[in-house]
């Protein structure tokens, strides 16, 4: 019988940085990689996302929230609430925004981006607010089945560039 692992939820310290940079980089090359051409872009983009310091910085701000997944103590996932992020799609008041659900690849069977986006979804509710929004890759048809599933609802489209890849993006939001 196969093993099992312990999974671990936790809200992120600024000690986490280094983990959540690193899963950031594997994570999004597992996912977007292949859509590359050019991997100075790929580069590029990750040192200006997923550095220690941006993250670190990140975690210091009061409007944002992570939690770290861990599977017998290894980091394998990441999520990120960015609190009062309004969106031109909402005309809302209290509305954040679900910025990342990030899990490496081996283990996304084991539903931790589920209980990831549980954690997330009740610490919004317990902020009071009242809507919370994403924007996630269209042809991500994994993501977008996901959000689907759990109650999201598509508001709005835009577009997302980095280096010279242009991608297409969809916004989607929950009512709390």
């Amino acid at each position: 019988m196969d093993h099992i692992p312990e999974i671990q939820i936790r809200l992120a310290t600024i000690e986490d940085a280094t983990f959540i940079a690193l899963l950031g980089r594997v994570t999004f090359t597992e996912a977007f990689g292949h859509l590359f051409r050019d991997h100075g872009d790929l580069q590029e983009y990750y040192n200006k996302t997923f550095s220690v310091q941006k993250i670190r910085k990140s975690l210091q701000k009061e409007q944002n929230v992570y939690w770290l997944a861990l599977a017998d103590g290894l980091p394998v996932g990441y999520a990120k609430l960015k609190l009062q992020s309004a969106t031109p799609f909402l005309d809302r008041e209290r509305v954040c925004q679900l910025q990342k659900i990030y899990v490496l690849k081996d283990f996304l069977s084991l539903k931790i981006g589920l209980a990831l986006q549980t954690r997330l979804l009740d610490k919004a509710k317990s902020a009071s607010y009242d809507h919370i929004w994403l924007s996630v890759y269209k042809e991500n048809e994994r993501a977008v089945r996901f959000y689907l599933k759990n109650g999201f609802k598509e508001i709005g489209e835009h577009k997302f560039s980095i280096g010279r890849e242009h991608f297409d993006f969809m916004s989607m939001a929950k009512k709390l």
